[in-house]
């Protein structure tokens, strides 16, 4: 990795680091230690969402035209504000506001740091960076989830104080970090003669694959991430009987699977078909499910159970450690030249649509309809390696298997091979 890709990483990890000290304490925080109720708390887990499907596209539009370092500088400065002010905030329309910024910062990061890997990176290696990102990512996450599990107290909102101004030091941190980034030189739209907004995004609805690629996305999206914390986690509570402690063995396990696996998946599927590799992780999902059936419908102990159910969210991190390498990849080489920005942002959108519309379905489904809710999202998964399929019908050779750019430019040789197989890729 270059010095650019290195700060890049540390970026990621700063970033999730600082969002695991608080996302997982945001309900308790608003309806219990701010004393606003349920109903708020239930706001302010909306108002995440909706920020993010406000901001996305002109996200895309920015990055498209300024460049990503400028709009995720812009982003962390913004979060780094909701955040600060969410920590001492006490009514109801300031958490709502304070949550709303601090949103769409987070939102607004994705395609930013999406796109400077994009930047920095190769068709060769940029599988590897995705995965290292995703890798450090879950790290982040962890880690500061289990350290702010550590230094809150529901008595004391003082120390949910410090939670988020760790949180809102450590944008700041990040900002400083990445301003020292040299970046290489990318087109921007407007270097690019004859495009438009308008234009840009008719192109992108005019590609097959990357439409088709955005509808596989919301499934991934809708039927794994969209569940974890809502409909999955309602369904072992009511229908496994599981217990919030276990609840929580099962998230680590997820993120065990990720940190452990990431690495060893990554040399299975670099010489993969990408959409084979999505393929069987619809496969792996559709086994995870089962396996969630036999949790909450079997007639197994409790100790059986609740081994079925922490297995069932390691399976889906091994799907996830699958998709890292595959998917964001995917979308960069879909891009014209210039334009990574707008479909990393596009692909965002999707997922934040479908993060929001899993747990509004998959919530009351899976805490009262057991039976239905299993079925209904093992189709679901069966349905992500229909579509991946189908969509490796519209990839080219070299995006389906991006090792071939490398392998012609050893079989070729010279600086115009290597030109010619990254124009394809």
């Amino acid at each position: 990795m270059g010095a650019a890709m290195r700060r890049i990483h540390v970026g990621n990890a700063l970033s999730a680091f600082g969002l695991g000290f608080t996302v997982p304490y945001l309900y308790v925080y608003v309806a219990q230690v701010r004393g606003l109720g349920a109903v708020t708390a239930g706001l302010v887990l909306a108002v995440f969402a909706v920020a993010a499907l406000v901001v996305l596209p002109f996200a895309g539009r920015a990055i498209v035209r300024r460049g990503p370092l400028p709009v995720l500088l812009a982003a962390l400065v913004t979060a780094a504000l909701g955040a600060l002010s969410l920590g001492v905030a006490s009514g109801a329309a300031a958490v709502l506001l304070s949550a709303s910024a601090l949103g769409a910062g987070q939102a607004v990061m994705q395609p930013a740091l999406a796109t400077m890997i994009v930047d920095c990176s190769s068709a060769e290696t940029r599988s590897r960076a995705f995965a290292m990102q995703f890798f450090l990512q879950n790290l982040g996450l962890g880690v500061g989830g289990l350290i702010g599990g550590h230094l809150v107290d529901t008595s004391d909102a003082a120390s949910f104080t410090l939670l988020f101004a760790i949180e809102a030091a450590m944008f700041l941190l990040l900002v400083v970090v990445m301003a020292t980034v040299r970046m290489p030189h990318a087109p921007r739209l407007e270097q690019t003669p004859g495009r438009s907004d308008r234009g840009s995004w008719k192109q992108l609805l005019g590609n097959r694959a990357m439409v088709q690629l955005c509808v596989l996305g919301f499934v991934l999206f809708f039927a794994c991430y969209g569940q974890f914390e809502s409909g999955l986690s309602a369904y072992g509570v009511e229908a496994a009987g599981i217990s919030t402690s276990a609840l929580g063995t099962a998230l680590a396990a997820n993120t065990m699977m990720i940190v452990v696996a990431q690495f060893a998946v990554l040399r299975f599927v670099e010489r993969r078909r990408r959409s084979r590799v999505i393929a069987a992780v619809g496969l792996v999902w559709a086994v995870a499910w089962a396996v969630a059936g036999y949790a909450g419908l079997g007639h197994g102990s409790q100790a059986m159970a609740t081994a079925a159910f922490v297995s069932t969210y390691a399976l889906f991190g091994l799907g996830e450690a699958m998709l890292s390498p595959t998917v964001a990849p995917l979308v960069a080489d879909l891009a014209p030249e210039g334009m990574a920005g707008q479909y990393n942002s596009a692909f965002a959108l999707v997922k934040q649509l479908a993060l929001a519309v899993g747990p509004a379905v998959g919530g009351p489904l899976g805490a009262s309809l057991h039976a239905p809710y299993i079925v209904a999202f093992l189709l679901f998964s069966l349905g992500v390696t229909v579509l991946a399929l189908r969509l490796g019908r519209q990839l080219t050779e070299v995006q389906d298997r991006p090792w071939l750019a490398r392998s012609r430019v050893v079989a070729q040789g010279g600086a115009s091979s290597t030109g010619q197989a990254r124009a394809r890729a």
